[in-house]
């Protein structure tokens, strides 16, 4: 994928300002609705830069990518005239700095080594599920349940499992997420906020490329320029093996190796939710035994429910 299909013609900044002013219509932005059809389905220029206080011929030279190093006061104006949120505020501010050089920095592949020490502590969070993530969500090292975790995505090849393209892709994934919609919005916000900032990032044009071709519904949102940073919170699963539970999660970058984030998952002890990560630390550390340590399945239950996990803490 070129640069040009990936994020289309002139600069970050300006389709940026272009796909948010599209969509605030002028009641959100306190105007009068003028007389006649309007042909513009979100602000006019004209309207957005009155709002921010600066000239409709400035204003259109960015969008065009004309004009690229607008002031740190024309960045946050035009940030209030959209009614932006804190990570889109953010994210205008790094585009007009990326906008602002003078020659772009060649695009390099990040690392995908794990440290020993990280993967170490992925150990030490068992039951808990945690993964480490690449910039562009590749899934390059996770202690057993926090693969088990992802439904399926063990049948994967290991180059191949990333968060993104299995909540598209993948048919566990809208049954396994409670709320898939807000899931893949998430995933497309924060690819989004990368290409806003390094947009010829090659696992990024690999990654964008291919749900682009292969998810409608990834190709939709990819469209909206949302954006979006690491968030923590908490999510519910419908997990084919362990029932449904509802997780706290965090999200902390990894220092020392640029891109890589942990993702780690929690449930107070003594709950049922706890007892359910024991089982499916459980069944991921017999997937990744040697066949010929694993146990007969003629000595397993045919189901294997919550009520069967060892207690919380043994």
């Amino acid at each position: 994928m070129t640069r040009e299909t990936t994020v289309g013609g002139g600069t970050e900044l300006g389709r940026f300002l272009r796909a948010r002013r599209a969509r605030l219509t002028p009641a959100e932005a306190g105007l009068a609705a003028g007389p006649g059809v309007r042909r513009t389905p979100g602000l006019r220029r004209e309207e957005l830069a009155t709002l921010a206080g600066i000239s409709i011929d400035y204003y259109t030279r960015l969008e065009r990518g004309k004009e690229t190093r607008p002031s740190a006061s024309v960045v946050d104006s035009l940030a209030r005239a959209l009614q932006l949120q804190e990570d889109e505020h953010e994210h205008l501010r790094s585009l007009a700095a990326l906008a602002a050089r003078s020659a772009p920095e060649a695009p390099t592949a990040p690392s995908r080594s794990v440290r020993p020490g990280v993967k170490l502590l992925l150990e030490t969070l068992r039951p808990g599920p945690a993964h480490v993530l690449s910039r562009s969500n590749d899934v390059l090292a996770a202690n057993p349940s926090g693969l088990r975790l992802l439904a399926g995505i063990e049948d994967w090849p290991a180059k191949q499992r990333n968060i993104a393209r299995y909540v598209f892709l993948h048919p566990a994934a809208r049954e396994l997420f409670d709320d898939w919609h807000t899931q893949v919005r998430g995933c497309v916000a924060r690819l989004r906020a990368l290409a806003g900032t390094d947009p010829d990032a090659p696992d990024l044009t690999q990654l964008a490329g291919e749900l682009l071709l292969k998810s409608p519904e990834f190709a939709r949102l990819w469209e909206r320029y949302d954006v979006k940073g690491r968030s923590y919170g908490r999510k519910t699963f419908h997990h084919p093996e362990v029932g449904d539970l509802t997780l706290g999660y965090q999200s902390l970058q990894l220092e020392g190796t640029p891109g890589h984030r942990l993702v780690t998952y929690y449930a107070e002890p003594s709950t049922a939710e706890h007892d359910a990560l024991v089982l499916l630390d459980i069944l991921g550390s017999q997937d990744s035994m040697p066949s010929a340590e694993k146990p007969s399945m003629a000595a397993q239950p045919s189901t294997i429910t919550r009520d069967e996990a060892p207690p919380s803490g043994s």
